[in-house]
């Protein structure tokens, strides 16, 4: 019986490392939309949402069912109830990887980035994909110092997240304010990524260290 206590709580490990591994490539294939006009990357992202969405109510349902029948305590408690907020989080994170494939599709056959933020959303892009790289073996090793590394690479997100907003109130904008606001939305939903996987970083080191850290983004 504690064989297959511990085979369910391996299962939920592997899940949560899948649904990262899934939102790496939306992510990937929402950039690659975005900056290319790629209208089947677009239509992938859209079509594997659903996938993500049912691995997280497959991890919810096996550790409530654990919870139930196993009354689990100390670190396996905390693995479980932690598991819940990380599965929320890489859950969001495509939720935000297919808004960005909506705008893609919806600018169709037209490249929804204008020349002038070009390189600042495909850097955007880029941290991303370090960002839920190194998540992805956060979850894999319980390594808490690349974890706590992740924090300050975030900072670089929102460096570019600053450079955006400046080329778009600059006065030599002139792609319109339509263009502005999916720049806009988009420059958004990449900060917000990466705040989730912050977010689930900072959780995993309260996993293996059992000391939540001091700050906890507030996601939403």
């Amino acid at each position: 019986m504690r064989d297959i206590y511990h085979d369910e709580l391996d299962a939920i490990g592997a899940l949560l490392l899948d649904m990262t591994n899934r939102v790496a490539v939306a992510m990937s294939r929402a950039t690659q939309a975005l900056l290319d006009a790629d209208l089947s990357s677009a239509e992938s992202v859209v079509t594997d949402d659903a996938q993500v969405d049912a691995l997280r109510a497959d991890l919810e349902s096996r550790t409530f069912l654990l919870m139930a029948q196993q009354q689990p305590v100390a670190s396996d408690l905390r693995l479980l109830f932690t598991s819940l907020h990380v599965a929320a989080d890489l859950e969001r994170m495509g939720d935000l990887a297919l808004h960005i494939a909506k705008i893609a599709r919806m600018r169709y056959p037209e490249v929804a980035v204008p020349a002038p933020v070009r390189d600042v959303i495909a850097q955007m892009g880029d941290v991303a994909q370090s960002l839920v790289g190194k998540v992805a073996e956060v979850i894999d090793g319980r390594d808490v110092a690349l974890a706590q590394a992740i924090e300050v690479e975030d900072d670089s997100m929102d460096a570019l997240r600053r450079k955006l907003f400046l080329i778009l109130l600059s006065d030599s904008w002139t792609e319109g304010t339509e263009t502005a606001i999916d720049m806009t939305l988009i420059g958004r939903y990449y900060e917000r990524y990466a705040d989730h996987a912050v977010s689930v970083a900072r959780r995993f080191v309260f996993i293996v260290t059992g000391t939540m850290p001091d700050r906890i983004a507030a996601i939403v």
